[in-house]
């Protein structure tokens, strides 16, 4: 029997967004955009030539309507809104704000009841598959260490309200250390791949992440330390930034690599 094709929808046409919509666009079997949701319409009928027509241009809320799986590529605070509706419609969601499922934990408990599924995809996290595995048995510790441009991490809540400024850095300057659920707050566009990390592993509270401004960098840099009954591992991938600083290139492929996995016949990895 042919397996029915996935209505997609996306939430945001923002640099990873736009770069998901025209690689379905250019045609992937079994994925078909059926409806964004966007602030400026003007501009997305520019960048999309069939939004408006083919593509619907809806309100956030009303994306799981008409779409099978919902991808979320919008500002942090505007996540809980998409989020929510997926779920009540018992869609699958894609968010790629991973930091905010953290914060909004009771969509993951509704979920449950709703039979929606939250599916995140990988982003710029390398050995997702290895950390998921090791913790089907017992991880000591996780450790990631991000390096990133300082113009990847500038207006960083947590930056601001501690009045740290990067202008002007001459050498790296370690801004944050802590737990991935404090990161994810304090910086909530820029290490979602911690707040996935934590997820895939033991958790936001026992995940350590240390952040690091580095002028000498033009890419984002994350090393992972596992230490697990079953494998001690290190990881490390840098990425090179997008149109936005704060998120690489890598995240859009990745979001169409789970897309695709959703509907191919054959997927390799977990």
């Amino acid at each position: 029997m042919a397996r029915q094709t996935l209505k997609v929808g996306l939430a945001g046409l923002g640099a990873v967004g736009l770069e998901v919509a025209r690689r379905i666009e250019a045609g992937i079997p079994g994925l078909a955009l059926t409806a964004v949701a966007v602030r400026d319409v003007a501009k997305a009928k520019r960048n999309l030539p069939e939004a408006g027509k083919r593509i619907a241009i809806v309100p956030v809320e009303t994306l799981a309507q008409s779409c099978d799986v919902v991808v979320e590529c919008l500002p942090p605070e505007m996540f809980r809104t998409v989020a929510v509706s997926v779920i009540e419609a018992g869609k699958i969601f894609m968010p790629l704000s991973v930091g905010q499922l953290i914060e909004n934990w009771d969509v993951v408990e509704r979920a449950k009841q709703t039979g929606a599924r939250i599916l995140v995809p990988t982003g710029a996290l390398l050995g997702l598959d290895a950390v998921r595995a090791a913790a089907e048995g017992t991880i000591r510790s996780v450790t990631m260490i991000t390096r990133k441009p300082p113009n990847g991490l500038d207006g960083a809540p947590y930056l601001v309200e501690r009045g740290i400024s990067l202008a002007d850095l001459k050498a790296p300057l370690k801004v944050f250390d802590g737990t991935a659920r404090e990161g994810a707050r304090g910086f909530p566009t820029n290490v979602n791949v911690a707040a996935a990390l934590s997820l895939a592993g033991i958790g936001p509270d026992k995940t350590r992440l240390e952040i690091w401004a580095d002028p000498a960098l033009t890419r984002n840099t994350h090393r992972i330390e596992v230490d697990a009954d079953t494998a001690r591992f290190s990881m490390t991938i840098e990425g090179i930034p997008s149109a936005n600083p704060r998120t690489g290139r890598i995240v859009p492929l990745s979001t169409i690599a789970a897309l695709r996995g959703l509907v191919a016949e054959l997927k390799v990895g977990t």
